[in-house]
């Protein structure tokens, strides 16, 4: 949104390179085609997020039991949020709205997030707590909405450029620079697709009437290229094309939708689900992979079959079962003698939750694996064609984009609380 956001920072999207000339891919630049998009979340605190929910509570409950300094020092004040700080709830959640120093009841319900790609976290959904929590994505968030996440570009990495959930997501990039969050919607409900004003009358127009803004978010997760210009969305020029893209896109999707929605949890085919050959230890200390023999390798602990595809998955340049590994290593075990404040509230030993979530992910990116050589040749065709559909929507008028389509759709269904109870239309 552009202008300054809370806590001083400046959200204003600057004016996209041109695509289609210099280094990389040629076409429509995603931010064009999905003008909406949100900057990451920024908690300000390390403590109101965790891989399990169970630790959020405890924090919760060992802050407020807490008084004077001692209370001041677990809260961890910055310049945007102090327990003194008058902030209004969250859209759609019911949390208290007075001032955190006079808090003393029980803890808000922890709310599923996607921290960075592929990794499914827990955040304590108190508007207090957070610094940047960004509001507008809170308020399109409901069963209908999809948000794409750009991941940061790292120069000649072969990963993914964009990925897709339904958990509200925090938009952290594990290297480069974090990437935007775009709704597919920018109404609740699922009204008011977030493309570009005009763009899905001329997609008709060229691939039929079949074309929806879900179609086009599956031929996004099919065909974003990284540029230096920013992410680039390759438009064919036949409808066959457009097809195939959009089948693969859709597939995709129903991956990473992860059994959300009704859709099918992902299965690798032929009985090669991964299992627990050797329970994993209370603290594994390390990762590792068994290429020979297919085994992951969590301390003594054992999984397998884990397939080399999913193993050297990576996002950004990062490995993402390392990234997923360290994450949940750092916080197990009986804190040390350096640990301090409400991030030593931790397990004491790997939760069983845990484990089935790697089983789940090594299965997702054992798949997603298996569907790069498409998206790569997918890739080639779209180089080795004429044209990349900038030049036609620009003719069509759909760009530029005006800049109304790149704030935030105003949201008057229903009140929504402010500081200390006050109600506020927006």
């Amino acid at each position: 949104m552009p202008g300054k956001a809370a806590g001083g920072e400046d959200d204003t999207v600057a004016a996209p390179a041109a695509a289609g000339s210099g280094e990389g891919p040629r076409g429509p630049l995603l931010d064009d085609l999905m003008p909406w998009s949100v900057r990451p979340l920024r908690t300000g605190r390390a403590w109101v997020t965790a891989p399990d929910a169970a630790s959020l509570r405890a924090r919760w409950d060992r802050l407020v039991r807490a008084s004077g300094e001692e209370r001041e020092r677990l809260f961890a004040p910055t310049r945007a949020r102090t327990q003194q700080s008058a902030v209004a709830a969250l859209p759609g959640r019911s949390g208290a709205t007075g001032r955190f120093a006079r808090e003393s009841g029980p803890c808000p319900e922890p709310v599923r997030i996607l921290h960075g790609p592929y990794d499914e976290q827990w955040l304590l959904p108190d508007h207090r707590l957070i610094d940047v929590a960004r509001p507008e994505l809170w308020r399109v968030a409901d069963d209908h909405q999809l948000f794409l996440v750009e991941h940061g570009r790292v120069p000649n990495d072969p990963g993914p450029a964009v990925s897709v959930t339904t958990l509200l997501p925090d938009g952290h990039s594990p290297a480069g620079r974090p990437g935007r969050v775009r709704p597919l919607y920018r109404r609740p409900g699922g009204l008011e697709p977030n493309l570009a004003p005009g763009l899905l009358p001329v997609l008709r127009a060229r691939y039929g009437d079949t074309v929806t803004a879900e179609s086009v978010l599956a031929w996004i997760l099919a065909a974003a290229r990284p540029s230096p210009a920013g992410c680039v969305v390759p438009l064919p020029a036949d409808a066959a094309r457009w097809a195939e893209g959009v089948g693969l896109g859709c597939e995709l999707l129903r991956l990473q939708l992860r059994g959300a929605r009704g859709a099918e949890r992902p299965r690798l085919p032929g009985g090669q689900r991964p299992y627990v050959r050797a329970a994993v230890p209370p603290v594994p200390v390390s990762l590792a992979y068994e290429a020979e023999e297919r085994v992951l390798v969590l301390g003594t602990g054992r999984v397998s079959p884990v397939p080399a595809g999913a193993w050297d998955f990576r996002v950004s340049g990062v490995r993402v079962l390392d990234l997923w590994f360290e994450r949940r290593a750092a916080v197990c075990g009986a804190p040390g003698a350096d640990a301090a404040g409400l991030d030593a509230v931790r397990p004491r030993a790997w939760p069983q939750e845990w484990t089935s979530e790697l089983l789940e992910l090594v299965t997702l990116l054992a798949l997603l694996a298996e569907l790069r050589p498409r998206q790569e040749a997918l890739a080639g065709a779209l180089a080795a064609g004429t044209g990349s559909g900038e030049d036609e929507l620009r003719e069509a008028g759909v760009l530029p984009v005006g800049e109304a389509a790149r704030r935030p759709a105003s949201v008057l269904d229903h009140q929504e609380e402010g500081p200390d109870g006050q109600f506020a239309l927006l």
